[in-house]
């Protein structure tokens, strides 16, 4: 076993710039040329304990590799160019020492995370690339337990905070189309999984794949423009959700999620289908929780969290005027989808809610978040799983949307 890399020294602060620098050092001593192939990632390990813990991950060639911490919660980051990740379905939701669990996948197009959360506030004492077998290279990563102060926001957070500015809200005239335009947003992606059954089903395979069946149920009406906010298996965060609605003057916005009971006593009882519409005060408890789950999406892909105060700087009288219209149009739409699921598919028993998700709060555009079922109920994963539930449940929103805008046209003229 060579050895390619020096142990990091220097203060907390220097970390990111000295990493970046040692990894692209390394990069070259290993001989590697530019990436000709998908790098693959396997062989995930934790070792240690609470007062020290090391991970490392076995990568079938060199890279740059950019390693960092953030807070709130105790997170540390390691950004890499594409790569395949080989790793059994459920790696990560074990963890050990300082680590609680870790996630992988693509944060962005041809660039993957990996996001390790911690059960303190850590600082990475070493990190070091080890050549293996056949070319391939081991990242190995030292943690050590250190205080709040001497952690502050993390090593990334000036950079990570640079990416995160609050998006304000904007009234712009809709453009006159001849056909409306329906965006479709398969929730999770990536680096973020979403729920996880107990057979390991994702919830962001689940949603990718009724939406994609979705977009072709109303493709063929040949009435609509039909968009998606991701088409494939990435991140995609909930200001970007929100920005790619606005871009494409979007006249109606439709979530595709698949929830998860924490507490098995009551993951027997708990299922079928629900459809949210934004509020600033939760209609329940249950959409509370639902809310704050799905609004922790960028914090789960290692993105910093945003303060989130209700309706932030939508102050104006004519933007509360217009969210109040899209809020009507968006309950007008969610009772017209509940109608049309009860015909086919099975509901919860409150099946139409409301709470303050992020991703609903487009001041223009009706919104609606699906949660299409519980993965945590094996009846409702054996449905959602489904090839005959998923056109069931493609067709019953799709002839939703249809009732939706012929009642919109004949309320215009």
């Amino acid at each position: 076993m060579a050895f390619l890399g020096a142990p990091l020294a220097g203060s907390m602060r220097d970390l990111v710039s000295v990493i970046r620098f040692v990894m692209i050092f390394c990069l070259a001593w290993v001989g590697a040329s530019p990436l000709s192939a998908t790098v693959v990632a396997t062989d995930a390990a934790i070792t240690g304990d609470k007062s020290g813990t090391e991970f490392a991950i076995t990568l079938s060639q060199g890279v740059t590799l950019e390693v960092f911490t953030l807070a709130n919660p105790y997170r540390v980051i390691i950004d890499m160019p594409d790569v395949s990740f080989q790793l059994a379905k459920n790696a990560g939701r074990q963890g050990k020492g300082l680590i609680k669990a870790y996630r992988y996948g693509l944060f962005a197009a041809r660039k993957a995370r990996m996001v390790i959360d911690t059960v303190l506030p850590v600082g990475i004492t070493n990190a070091e690339l080890l050549a293996v077998d056949r070319g391939a290279v081991r990242l190995e990563l030292s943690l050590k337990p250190i205080d709040a102060a001497t952690f502050g926001a993390g090593t990334g957070a000036s950079k990570s905070s640079a990416r995160r500015t609050k998006r304000a809200p904007r009234i712009k005239a809709k453009r006159r189309a001849s056909r409306p335009v329906v965006v479709i947003d398969p929730g999770h992606g990536g680096i973020d999984p979403g729920a996880l059954s107990k057979s390991n089903v994702y919830e962001k395979d689940i949603v990718l794949a009724v939406a994609k069946l979705l977009r072709s149920e109303l493709e063929k009406r040949a009435a609509y423009t039909v968009l998606m906010t991701r088409t494939d298996d990435v991140f995609v965060s909930l200001d970007k959700r929100l920005e790619f609605s606005e871009e494409n003057d979007a006249d109606l916005f439709i979530s595709l999620h698949a929830d998860s009971i924490g507490d098995s006593r009551f993951a027997s009882q708990v299922r079928g289908a629900t459809v949210y519409t934004l509020s600033a005060k939760a209609s329940d408890e249950t959409a509370r929780r639902m809310a704050e789950k799905e609004n922790n999406a960028d914090a789960i892909a290692g993105l910093p969290r945003m303060d989130d105060k209700g309706d932030g700087d939508v102050r104006d009288i004519l933007i509360d005027l217009v969210k109040r219209e899209t809020a009507n149009f968006s309950a007008d739409f969610s009772n017209t989808l509940v109608g049309r699921l009860r015909k086919r598919v099975r509901l919860s028993n409150k099946p139409q809610r409301s709470a303050a998700f992020k991703v609903l709060k487009q001041t223009g555009t009706p919104s609606v978040l699906v949660e299409l079922g519980y993965l945590s109920n094996s009846e409702d994963e054996k449905r959602l799983t489904s090839s005959k539930w998923r056109i069931d449940v493609t067709q019953s929103i799709a002839k939703a949307v249809d009732a939706y805008f012929d009642r919109r046209t004949a309320l215009a003229r």
